[in-house]
Order: C-alpha cells, then structure tokens, then sequence
C-alpha cells in the first residue's frame, strides 16, 4: 500500500475510534455529574482522563497537532476537576463544551476541511487558562504531600525485554471485527435475492408438477408401447420433481440461514441508537432553566442498524420536544405537587414482527384547545373529541408561541409521522392532563423482506404490507351507512372510514360488482374500509426503496419485488387511511339500481317550515313525490296509513323525535327494513352515534348541509 492510501486508510480508522471516543466522554461526564459516592467518581474521571489520552496518541499518529494539543490540555483540566470535585460547574461545562468541539472537528476531518478557525481551534486558550488556574482543595481536605521522585539511573538497561508470547487462539475468539454498514447492506440484500429465487423455485415445482399430471392423462388413453414410454417419462419426471423440491428446500434453508446471519451482524443494541440523546436532553434542559432526567429502557434489545438509523431522527424530535413544551419548569412541577426534577423516558420493546418504541413524559400533558384553534385557523376538520389530539401529526400545525432554537417554526410533528411512515410505520399519542404525554412509534422488525397482499385495482397490481391488514370484508349493501356525506362500513364493534383504493390514488373508477372485496386496513388507532377489484394473492417479497430521484411518492413507501421478477408499488397504509377518512361518499361501489318506472315516495318530517319547504322542493326537483310532516307522531302515523320507500326526518321534533320516530319503525314488521335517513343540527360524536345506534341509514348534520349529499344517499339507498 503506498504512503497515501495507507495515510487515508488511518485517517479512517482515527474518526471512527474518534466518534466512540467522544460518546464515551459524553457518558462518563454525564454520570460524574451525577456520581453517588467519591469512589464512583474516582472512577469515571479514571475512565475520562484514559479516553482523552487514547485521543491524544491516536491524534498523533495521524499528525492532526490542533486535537493533540486540545487532549493534553482538555487532561489537565480535568485533573483540577479531579482535585476540585464537581461543584465547578464552570469546569464541568468546558469539558462538555471540549467534548463537542472534539466531535466538530472529526465531521471537519471527514469532509476534507481545514481546522482552522474551527470551535476546537477557539477552544484552545480556554482550556490553557482553565489549565493554569489555582487548584484549591476541597473543603475539609489538605493538600496531599507530593510523593518523591523516584531515583534517575543513567546506566542503560542490562536486559532486553522478552519477546511477546504468541496470543493463544483461544484468546482471539469473538474479537470485534469491523465491517462497513455499505457492505453489510449489500450483504442483506443479495440474501434477500436468494430467498426470492428459493420462492420462484416453488413455482418451478408446481409447474414441474402439473406437467407430470397431464402426462398421467395422456398416459392413461394409451396403448402398447407408447403406454410404456409414457410411463417412464411420468417416473422420471417425478423423480426430477422430488429433486427439485429437495433443491428447493436445501436453498430456502441456506437463504434463511445467510438471512438470519446477516441481520444479526447488523443489529445494534438499542441503548446505542439513542447515545447522545442524554447529552442534548441536558443542554436543553439547562437553556430552559429545567431539570430533567431522561431514562433509556429496553436499551439491549437488539435492532436493524438501518432501522435504528431511521428512528433516530423522529425519536430526538419527540425527546426535544417532550423537554421543550412538556416538562414544566422546576417551580411548576413543585406548585403542581411533583418533583422538580421532571421524566422523559425511551422505551423499545418487540410485539410479534414488530417493533413498539414509546417516549413518554411526566409533564403537562397537549394544550388540547391550543391544538383545535391552531386547526381551525388552517381549516382542518375538528371532531372536538380525545382523537384531535393527532391534529399535532398535521403539516405545519404548531402551537410553540414563540421561535426558539427547537420550537416555534411551525414545522409541528409532521415530520415524524412522515419519517416513521417511511419505515411503514405508524405513530400515534395519547396524554393526561397534568400528568404527562405517551407518543408510540410502531415499526416493522425488519426493512428489507415483507410479507404483502397483492390487489389490483383497474388492471393494475399493488402490495400492501400484510401486517397492516386486520381482515378482508366482502362488502354488502346492508354494511354501509352515510354520516355527513361520508360512506362507513358498519364494523363489529364501530364504524369505520370507507372508500374504494382507486379513489384515493386517483385512478378510474372500476365498473361496480355486486359484492365487492375490501381491506380492513389499521394505522395505530385508525382504521379504514378499502374496496378492491381483486385480492391476488398472499407472498413474502423483497423490499427495494424509490431510490434518491423519487424520494416521496403519494401514498407509496416503496417497491415490492415479487417472486416472478416482477414489481408493484408497495402502498402506505398509514397514508391510505388517512386518505380515506377524508374522503366523501364514492359513487359506484355498489351497482346502481334499475330505475323503477313509478316515483319513489319519500316521507319528509320536520317541525321548521323552512327546513321542510326547502328539503321538498329539492327532493321533488329531483322527482321524488314527497309527503310532508311537521313531527315525528304525525309521520309515523302517515307511514302506516299510506307507506313510503324512505323516510327523510330531523331529530328534535315536539310529541315524538327522530330518534324515537326510528326505533318505532325499526320495531315494526311493516317498515323493518325502511331506509331511514336523519336530517339534523346535533353533530356531537354521541348524537351520531346514537342515530346509527336506533338503526338510521344515513346521518346528515345540517350546518354541512348539501342537497347533492342528501340526493346521493337517496339514490345509494333505494
């Protein structure tokens, strides 16, 4: 190797050992801000003052004089801190402060940048005075009297050291090996190819198979010889199909092996994801005059690198932000009857394939009326109940009230929902006024292999992560209701968002079917009816990403590669759903309804005279014959004598309500199964509720009234 590849190649190996080193002066500082006893301290400055001379020698051997200089220097600083204790705050900050300097200059190194004028470079005298300073023992101490000198012999050494003994193999066993994540990416994905080509062979082996059988029927309509050919054609193709299974499996066997291998060399503990998050919760905490403690749980459990990697970001969002707006100042949380000191945890924990990260904190809890207003002026839906607590993952929605250094921007949490769902992941938060904020991140185990369904939709195939389908729903007229405009299916146990996937990645609308398939698809606590033209098929497929020219596709997370070589966009359920809640009611899910030669009668009931003059003349303009009634008594009593083909009606009405007008016409085996749609001002989520409840159709509230929503649900439900 010649001089400038070898002095590359250490420049390398220094910034890597380089970043570790300052991680750990960050640590050890960190805890000797907080030692116990003398003796744990005594320890950790030990540990300090031999990290800093490992840089210091490492410094040299790569000729970069500024970070040397700073090491000797940053070490006599920290043997006054050592004499002094740690009640020099001012001491304790320089060395925090040398710490990050030391971590500028190695990024400065990495790009190829000079060091001069950097903040290492500014440093320097700083530490030489802080160096030169006074030590004054501690309290209660006397200055220890300087041990001699041991005596100065100028004769030379008589005997030479003894060569170093052979290290035992032994010895070398499980010695760190380090390899590039580049290479180990590369690694995972050519594993990722082999199980893919072990799935084609599955298909292989069935075609193999099916060959064999229509040998057998042609066999059997033989005679004579070529009988016998035929038969040790079948024989041999059997056995070539047993081979080829046995093939097949050896290799699917080895994949998997390599696959698991591999991930485990890429896998990090998850305590290390989360280095430095301690330091940069301090630095905060202390700019905002707090105190606060940040706790790391499920630290061991081991993670994807390139998974840890993504949720770097979103987790040192959450963890500033839970510093910044959720944890109360000292005299707060004393007034509030807590601790001073306030909480912020990161905890990781597996759940099935999955992997559940929560950051939660013990401070004030969402400012859940600053959240609304903040909707409002941007004209976002708010349903004024615990679910707009999510208006927070909004673009732009932020309730800071001023611009600092980490808040204030108007930036809000979008980017981490946008980060994790990236990941195929979901986000959600829920809180406690007082007492604190809970934000759970879920996340797939693994980034590079999925399990999918394939649909397609107006000739077209596309992957939706299998474990984001809760169930598939063949969808049924009697399934579906109509609230304000928008299509629900009627679930087991709620109502919930319904569209068709076309709509929402806005392609054609397929000609209708009578019982159309759908995926009920969960993000979180959110969910969401979907209608398909087809569910294809269930498959384990390598994940490739967009790749850097199509970094974010509308309602896409990536590129499913299936087993035959061919590809489909890889869908974002998250995104899906979220798409689908907004969505008004689609026209065509279902076939519409030959029209009957005679008028559809509608029963319209209403105590406002205006209310009613204006509902009639738009049905009767749409040519429905209308039966007018001021009250639900006397509607009811009208049905019975005359009939209807659907019952139109507001709820507060004198003698007898919608509500109660409903059940009666649900409890009757006349009218049982009569479309009952109500028309009414009370848009609490318990008022709809309610009407769904006694068995209306459709809910319409009216200051969301529109005649083309009223007419669409009457045409959907005669």
């Amino acid at each position: 190797m010649d001089r400038d590849r070898l002095a590359q190649a250490l420049m390398a190996t220094f910034l890597e050992e380089l970043e570790g080193h300052v991680a750990a002066l960050n640590r050890d500082l960190l805890a000797l801000e907080k030692a116990p006893s003398p003796l744990r301290a005594g320890e950790l400055m030990h540990s300090l003052l031999r990290t800093v001379h490992s840089v210091k020698g490492a410094s040299r051997a790569v000729s970069v004089g500024l970070i040397e200089e700073a090491c000797h220097r940053l070490e006599e600083v920290l043997t006054v801190v050592e004499r002094q204790g740690t009640s020099r705050a001012d001491l304790m900050e320089l060395c925090f402060t040398a710490a990050d300097a030391l971590d500028d200059a190695g990024r400065r190194l990495a790009r190829k940048e000079d060091l001069k004028g950097s903040p290492l470079e500014e440093l320097l005298p700083r530490l030489e005075e802080a160096a030169r300073a006074p030590v004054s023992p501690p309290p209660g101490k006397r200055p220890a009297k300087p041990a001699p000198a041991p005596p100065v012999s100028s004769a030379p050494p008589t005997e030479t050291p003894a060569p170093a003994a052979p290290v035992p193999a032994t010895l070398t066993e499980g010695l760190p090996v380090r390899v590039s994540a580049q290479k180990l990416d590369a690694l995972l994905a050519r594993s990722g190819e082999l199980r893919v080509a072990g799935l084609r062979m599955e298909g292989r082996v069935e075609l193999l198979e099916a060959v064999n059988e229509e040998l057998s029927q042609l066999r059997q309509r033989m005679t004579g010889p070529e009988a016998l050919v035929a038969r040790r054609l079948e024989t041999r193709l059997a056995q070539l199909g047993r081979a080829l299974a046995a093939d097949r499996r050896t290799l699917l066997q080895a994949a998997g092996g390599l696959d698991e291998e591999v991930r485990r060399a890429r896998t990090l503990p998850f305590a290390e994801g989360c280095a430095g998050m301690e330091r940069n919760a301090r630095d905060l905490a202390r700019a905002a005059g707090k105190q606060v403690r940040l706790e790391v749980h499920g630290g061991a459990l081991e993670l994807d690198r390139s998974l840890l990697q993504g949720l770097r970001e979103p987790l040192l969002h959450l963890m500033r932000n839970a510093v910044s707006h959720g944890v109360e100042t000292p005299e707060a949380r004393r007034d509030a009857g807590k601790p001073e000191e306030g909480r912020v945890s990161l905890s990781a924990r597996l759940r099935g394939g999955r992997v559940q990260v929560v950051v939660e904190d013990d401070g004030r809890g969402l400012n859940l009326e600053a959240i609304r207003t903040k909707a409002r002026e941007r004209g976002l839906p708010v349903l004024d109940d615990a679910g707009d607590a999510r208006l927070i993952f909004m673009s732009g929605l932020s309730t800071a009230g001023s611009v600092t250094s980490v808040s204030g921007r108007g930036v809000g949490l979008d980017v981490v929902r946008s980060q994790v769902e990236a990941m195929r992941g979901s986000v959600d938060v829920s809180f406690q006024p007082g007492h604190g904020t809970r934000f759970v991140l879920d996340v797939p185990l693994t980034l590079s292999t999925l399990r999918v369904l394939l649909v397609t939709v107006t000739g077209q195939t596309f992957a939706v992560a299998g474990e984001s389908v809760e169930r598939l729903v063949r969808l049924e007229p009697g399934d579906v209701r109509r609230v304000e405009g928008r299509q629900l299916w009627a679930g087991p146990d709620a109502l919930v968002p319904l569209a068709t996937l076309a709509e929402v990645l806005g392609l054609p609308q397929s000609t209708p079917r009578p019982h159309p398939s759908a995926l009920l698809l969960a993000a979180g606590e959110l969910h969401a009816v979907l209608g398909v033209d087809e569910v294809v098929a269930e498959q384990e497929v390598l994940i490739r990403g967009l790749g850097a020219r199509i970094r974010r596709a509308r309602h896409v997370s990536g590129i499913a590669v299936l087993p035959d070589g061919r590809v489909a966009p890889l869908l974002n359920a998250p995104s899906l759903v979220r798409a689908a809640e907004g969505r008004t009611a689609a026209a065509g899910l279902f076939p519409a309804p030959v029209a009957p030669s005679a008028r559809r009668r509608v029963l319209l009931a209403d105590d406002s005279m205006t209310t009613r003059a204006l509902e009639q003349s738009i049905l009767e303009a749409a040519g429905y014959q209308v039966l007018v009634c001021s009250d639900g008594q006397e509607a009811w009593e009208r049905l019975q004598r005359e009939g209807a083909d659907v019952l139109v009606s507001d709820v507060e009405m004198p003698r007898m309500d919608g509500f109660t007008l409903t059940e009666a016409v649900r409890g009757s085996p006349r009218f049982g199964r009569l479309p009952v749609v109500l028309v009414t001002a009370r848009s609490t989520p318990e008022d709809k509720a309610r009407g769904l409840q006694v068995g209306a159709s459709a809910y319409l509230v009216k200051s969301a009234f529109d005649q083309t929503h009223l007419l669409e649900t009457l045409r959907q439900l005669l």
